[in-house]
């Protein structure tokens, strides 16, 4: 299956045209009907001035509209950039000064109209950049990361194949279109045939409107960061034998909870639970886990399994390395950084890897395990703590919705000062000294954390999840703040 990404839709269009593409609220588009509306807007792109290998960005909250622009501008030989509605006006205009677009699309503007539905010939090669996604840089400038169609179509191909979804599927259209799992979503249901019913926005924040989604649209497939599945589990917002039709539950981006993983695996006993791992860089995820049976300890670790078809996994210096068909060129005109990220193969120097930040290991059956973050690791008092470990069994505590730990440096003996930002579950009364009393039960003293803060809801970067520098900076500026006072 490979060539361009709008070819997906095409194909479908082709063999049947009348099968429903896209469900949004009362919307329903036929592939169809997304298949003439997205050539008309390719067109119309066109006829603005749009040529080949210009980028496009658009700027709309998720519905079936922008879903019509992304094929548009690929089928105008551009690269679309997705702009998120949430991020701050001068976050926005950072990303567009980076990629310098032709055209920024927003709703006042469809460009859906026009008087052919006939479509363009292709100009570009499945080599060619398809979109650019902003990720959280270090320095405050967000990094455009280049993904190719020949990246994303070696992803959906091994989905395709590994999870075997086809035209009755009901897939999930949860994750923001400016964040790379949405990628799959999309993507994947095309090459499927399936239905892709996107989540409303009053919707998603809601546990128990959302198992109610889940199970009214019948879906069959869920992916989604696994802060969302924690956020139903701790709400309690299944039932036993719950959501029927829900064959496949997929996670990416962050560690789930063993708690909550053993919660959905009781209540839907039905579904096949597989953990996915890998960054923007890697296109979607490089590796996967089909958990083979419930936990039966909370304090299990769920690894990140084995490497998927075409991509490789290795340990360097105990950083894992993702090599493969879903590597990105590299970083929107950054040599700089690409260079830094994007190195030679160790064994294989005319290819390249990519450095994840991630600490891991192999283990003897040949399954890797993530072990934490390669700048979420400190040395406190001479012992080595992996501020992971101390997250993990936070979320084994009743009454925590979520929580993040970050390590800021200090002048005193023990170097860092452990912080812990959390959240409780409405209705818990929960303080810092009930928190700490209850986690000493589980980890050292040395690992509990020496100042607490409660939020509503932990910040989020660009991509979903949780914004650690801004929490490490927050906990910073108030510990400056108590020194001068």
């Amino acid at each position: 299956m490979r060539g361009l990404l709008q070819d997906l839709v095409a194909g479908q269009a082709r063999k049947r045209a009348e099968a429903t593409a896209l469900v949004y609220r009362d919307v329903r588009l036929s592939y169809g009907e997304l298949e003439s509306q997205s050539n008309r807007s390719a067109r119309r792109l066109r006829q603005a001035g749009v040529r080949p290998g210009d980028r496009v960005c658009f700027l709309a909250p998720k519905s079936p509209l922008p879903l019509v622009w992304m094929l548009g501008i690929l089928k105008a030989g551009a690269i679309h950039v997705p702009l998120d509605p949430a991020s701050p006006a001068a976050r926005l205009q950072k990303i567009i000064d980076a990629c310098e677009p032709r055209l920024v699309l927003t709703e006042d503007e469809p460009f859906t109209d026009g008087d052919s539905d006939a479509p363009l010939e292709a100009t570009r090669a499945p080599e060619d950049p398809a979109h650019i996604l902003f990720t959280s840089g270090s320095t405050g400038v967000p990094k455009g990361v280049v993904i190719t169609h020949a990246n994303v179509m070696a992803f959906v191909e091994w989905g395709l194949a590994h999870f075997g979804p086809g035209e009755a599927d009901r897939v999930s259209g949860y994750t923001p279109l400016h964040f790379d799992l949405s990628t799959y979503d999309i993507f994947g249901a095309y090459a499927a045939g399936a239905e892709l019913h996107l989540v409303p926005p009053e919707t998603a924040l809601l546990p128990h409107r959302l198992a109610r989604f889940i199970r009214d649209a019948g879906l069959t497939q869920w992916f989604s960061v696994p802060s969302l599945l924690n956020y139903l589990a701790k709400a309690d917002a299944l039932a036993q034998d719950d959501f029927p039709q829900l064959r496949r539950v997929l996670w990416c981006g962050e560690v789930l909870p063993t708690p909550a993983l053993i919660y959905w695996m009781q209540r839907v006993p039905h579904a096949r639970f597989t953990n996915l791992y890998g960054p923007t860089e890697t296109t979607i995820a490089s590796s996967y886990y089909d958990v083979p049976a419930c936990p039966d300890s909370p304090a299990a670790h769920i690894p990140i399994g084995r490497a998927c078809a075409g991509e490789e996994l290795l340990v360097v210096d105990g950083e894992l390395c993702i090599g493969g068909a879903g590597l990105s060129p590299g970083y929107w005109r950054d040599p700089a950084k690409t260079a830094a990220a994007f190195v030679p193969h160790p064994q294989r120097p005319d290819e390249r890897i990519y450095r994840t930040g991630d600490l891991g290991r192999r283990r003897p059956d040949g399954l890797f395990e993530l072990i934490g973050r390669a700048d979420s690791q400190i040395k406190s008092r001479g012992y080595r703590i992996e501020l992971g470990e101390i997250e993990a069994a936070l979320g084994t505590l009743p009454g925590v919705r979520e929580s993040a730990v970050v390590a800021i440096p200090t002048e005193g003996f023990e170097q860092w000062l452990i912080c812990c930002a959390y959240v409780p579950l409405p209705g818990a009364a929960l303080g810092p000294a009930s928190l700490r009393a209850a986690l000493a039960r589980l980890v050292p003293g040395y690992m509990l954390p020496a100042r607490w803060e409660e939020h509503a809801a932990l910040p989020r970067n660009a991509n979903g999840k949780i914004d650690r520098p801004r929490l490490r900076q927050e906990f910073q500026t108030c510990k400056q703040a108590s020194l001068t006072s």
